[in-house]
């Protein structure tokens, strides 16, 4: 049986080595499709634990309830598991330390750190001294547990629009990126930024790997790592495009009484069963 500590290193070497594109998970179907057909790890999505229990994005769903969903897909797949705990669910560096040591007592070998602040109208990013602090506190929270934890700090300076203009918002990037890292990051994540010479000039400035967002509209994940990324995270786009299938055969059953969309995709009973039998 492969330990955490395995996991953990297997985990680093996938992120080290490169062209490493990340499914990310809601729950353990989700998990286990993506699993099952050959990927090595698997990452949570917030956002889609967040949606699939009834709660809107941005920590409203809470540290413990996000933490049993986390447990739950790390339990029903033999690969690594990396946590999307968007800010920590807490200001504090103490808080952040608490979310990183529930994380990996749940069996994740990783997780994403956001430095978007929470619970408030408007509140923007953590400022980059405060989101050190709390990066330094995962590290710290992880060293403690004895794991070699895969953190990637993610800053959403693309996400939100920062700055005055692109420029500036390319330089606050590469400095939240670089502070970050010393901080003790593995690695950066600029979800939002699809652009592939800003990419090529971001990967060339950021001291240390960089994971980008697949999404609608965006380069291939083959153009993403020639442009130098490092990690491609498929995020919560996939559990979108469910809900999209979702809603289509709801407005053709509701409208004509046919199927279509749902024989499109359709996932066979006996292929369901065959994915949750016992090992």
């Amino acid at each position: 049986m492969t330990t955490q500590f395995q996991l953990a290193e297997q985990f680093r070497q996938l992120n080290q080595q490169g062209q490493f594109l990340l499914p990310n998970a809601w729950d353990c179907a989700s998990a286990r499709i993506f699993a099952a057909e050959g990927f090595p790890a698997i990452g949570t999505t917030s956002a889609g634990i967040a949606y699939a229990r009834g709660f809107q994005d941005a920590e409203l769903i809470g540290r413990d309830a996000m933490l049993r969903e986390v447990g739950t897909i790390a339990a029903c797949v033999k690969v690594p598991v990396n946590a999307d705990i968007e800010a920590g669910y807490g200001a504090a560096p103490s808080d952040v330390a608490q979310t990183v040591l529930a994380s990996i007592a749940a069996g994740a070998v990783g997780v994403n750190l956001e430095d978007r602040q929470h619970g408030q109208e408007s509140a923007g990013l953590f400022a980059i001294d405060d989101q050190v602090a709390r990066l330094s506190a995962a590290r710290a929270a992880a060293s403690q547990a004895g794991l070699p934890l895969w953190i990637n700090a993610r800053t959403d300076t693309f996400l939100l629009g920062q700055g005055v203009d692109a420029e500036d918002r390319f330089a606050q990037t590469v400095a939240r990126a670089n502070s970050y890292l010393a901080a003790g990051a593995d690695m950066v994540f600029v979800p939002g930024l699809a652009d592939l010479d800003t990419i090529r000039r971001l990967c060339a400035a950021v001291r240390g790997p960089v994971n980008l967002m697949a999404m609608p509209g965006a380069p291939s994940a083959p153009e993403l790592f020639a442009a130098g990324a490092r990690r491609v995270s498929l995020g919560l786009c996939p559990m979108l495009a469910v809900m999209g299938m979702v809603r289509d055969i709801a407005q053709e059953a509701k409208a004509s009484g046919t199927w279509q969309h749902m024989t499109r995709s359709f996932y066979g009973f006996a292929e369901a069963e065959a994915l949750f039998s016992a090992e």
